[in-house]
């Protein structure tokens, strides 16, 4: 599912419309705050006063008010050319969140030992929605350059992790992805909902999936499913190598469902023999 742009995400939270007048009209002035730290993005992680002005729809006086509280405050840094970026504040306030914090706690000391043994790319990842976030990642000097990267997301379909994670997600979730057209990253990405359905299974069933170079033509990625304590899948760790098939990961496979159940007994979980 696409990110709504920074005024429509504000706008949705505020029950209001999505044009920029009615944007600049929030009631709420934690809408106007979050219209402004939305607007900032991987690809936009500088933004002068007069661009978050457009990007949000709130007027420039607004924007000027707003961006100087949460300059104070630390979210917002002013970097030499005068535009701004996200401050070390709101970063100490992510540290906080229990999923992302507590699951990159357990995993790590994992993480690493795979990471030892391999030297190839270790990722972890949960759900949001219907998109991939990674959380944590541990990548070889050597190892094959990935499209993935630490806080970004990635649709549900394609990458090992999200194949796990979808398996695992509510019905209503796999429903929402497999409605809608799915993304083509390569040729040999799945985009046919029922092939995708019978792969999902297969995913249950063995407790591992494969992204056979559908992301990029030279990376094929295993991925295992992490469990919370209330048995429910929480996690997704996978390992990307460079190869043209699965028999390049087929080897790893054990590795990495290995450390996906240490994670998970870590988290409080009981977890089967896969």
């Amino acid at each position: 599912m696409a990110r709504l742009p920074a005024q429509a995400w504000a706008c949705k939270n505020q029950g209001v419309g999505r044009s920029g007048s009615e944007v600049a009209t929030l009631p709420s002035a934690a809408g106007k705050v979050l219209a402004v730290l939305s607007a900032f993005t991987k690809t936009r992680p500088s933004l002068t006063l007069s661009e978050l002005s457009r990007s949000t729809g709130l007027a420039l006086t607004t924007t000027h008010r707003v961006v100087g509280e949460l300059a104070a405050w630390g979210a917002l840094e002013r970097d030499a050319a005068g535009a701004y970026r996200i401050g070390l504040r709101l970063w100490e306030l992510g540290q906080l969140a229990p999923r992302g914090h507590g699951l990159r706690e357990a995993a790590l000391p994992f993480m690493e030992d795979l990471y030892e043994v391999t030297h190839e790319n270790v990722q972890l990842a949960v759900r949001e929605d219907t998109e991939v976030l990674f959380v944590e990642r541990f990548a070889g000097r050597h190892a094959v350059p990935v499209l993935t990267q630490v806080g970004g997301r990635f649709p549900l379909s394609a990458t090992g992790v999200g194949l796990v994670l979808l398996a695992h997600a509510p019905a209503d979730v796999q429903e929402r992805v497999l409605s809608n057209p799915l993304r083509r990253f390569t040729e040999r990405t799945v985009t046919d909902p029922a092939q995708l359905r019978r792969i999902l299974a297969e995913i249950r069933r063995t407790g591992a999936a494969v992204s056979d170079r559908q992301v990029t033509l030279d990376a094929v990625s295993v991925a295992a499913p992490v469990y919370g304590g209330d048995g429910t899948v929480v996690a997704a760790l996978s390992i990307v190598v460079r190869g043209d098939g699965p028999s390049a990961v087929r080897p790893m496979t054990p590795s990495v469902r290995a450390a996906a159940r240490g994670i998970s007994r870590v988290l409080g979980a009981s977890v089967g023999p896969h």
